[in-house]
């Protein structure tokens, strides 16, 4: 399971590592790390935003906190072979690592000594989306006329 490749090198690198579930202390006890553990309730979307905000780099294997890191100008290094966020990867806000512990812990590494690439934030991620849409409807969207 992805989970437990990416925890090694991660815990090898990270100052706190913050668990949702009891299952996850109880994982990182059985195999021997004993890093300042912060146990969390779910959180919802605003305040998921806050952790990577205050972070210098992400480490992830999931597509969501991709397009959030990329957002927010916070450099990820996503631990797997392959993204369905490429744009995250032609940006320069992304790197795909792969799974093998070495090249994680490096890549991590050489973020955190700040030589890893500065991205850019794609075109139309400017948070104006929204109005946008609405400029688009109101020309191709023919208005109905109110009786009066």
């Amino acid at each position: 399971m992805p989970e437990e490749i990416n925890r090694v090198p991660t815990d090898a690198i990270a100052e706190y590592l913050f668990v949702t579930e009891e299952a996850a202390v109880a994982n990182l006890m059985k195999v021997g790390i004993h890093p300042q553990l912060r146990m969390i309730s779910p959180i919802g979307y605003p305040d998921s935003l806050c952790l990577p905000s205050k972070a210098t780099v992400v480490l992830t294997d999931f597509g969501g906190i991709q397009e959030e890191t990329t957002a927010l100008g916070i450099p990820c290094l996503t631990q797997r072979e392959n993204t369905a966020r490429p744009v995250t990867i032609s940006e320069e806000t992304n790197l795909l690592v792969g799974t093998n512990p070495v090249k994680i812990v490096a890549a991590a590494r050489e973020m955190l000594a700040g030589k890893g690439k500065s991205g850019r934030i794609p075109p139309l991620w400017d948070g104006h989306a929204a109005r946008r849409i609405v400029e688009i409807l109101l020309r191709l969207v023919p208005r109905k006329k109110h009786p009066n």
